[in-house]
């Protein structure tokens, strides 16, 4: 009788997107939104989550930004891709994160605790996961002056 070749087991890090989400407060001031996490682990973070199977990277981003703060966003350009294996305690994820406008007032829902729009400069605390990082990158390309539309950053796009 023939044996039976051993079959291997593979791990493979899990597709998360991430959601900067650019909007103005009630004071007509421009700031980011943040949600406070209500499953583990806990704290202030960028609304996002896991791209479902079978879900754009796009699409995934647009579902986790409305199912945690209750708005439709604008895709405005994709920022980076996140790998380090311990930026989530829970698993090794691999995040793409996006740069998105929306209008409106926003409300915490799904995951969402509690939500506020703030200055990223001005975020005393520190962030779930590595989303500091993120944000650090975020403002260092803005001032400078990296992501202009249309130059060096392209809104995503569907495939067709």
């Amino acid at each position: 009788m023939a044996r039976k070749k051993p079959s291997r087991t593979f791990r493979n890090p899990v597709p998360t997107v991430d959601i900067i989400i650019e909007i103005k407060d009630k004071r007509g001031k421009p700031g980011i939104i943040l949600i406070e996490r209500k499953n583990p682990p806990r704290g202030w973070a960028l609304p996002g989550g896991f791209v479902d199977y079978g879900e754009t990277l796009e699409s995934a981003a647009a579902r986790e930004a409305e199912e945690e703060t209750s708005l439709k966003v604008d895709l405005k350009y994709q920022l980076h891709t996140y790998s380090d294996p311990g930026r989530d305690p829970r698993l090794h994820t691999i995040s793409t994160i996006f740069v998105a406008a929306a209008k409106g007032t926003p409300k915490a829902q799904d995951d969402a605790r509690d939500i506020g729009i703030f200055q990223p400069k001005d975020i005393p605390f520190p962030l779930a996961f590595d989303h500091n990082k993120i944000l650090d990158d975020y403002v260092r390309l803005k001032k400078k002056k990296k992501i202009e539309a249309g130059k060096t950053a392209r809104k995503p796009r569907e495939p067709s």
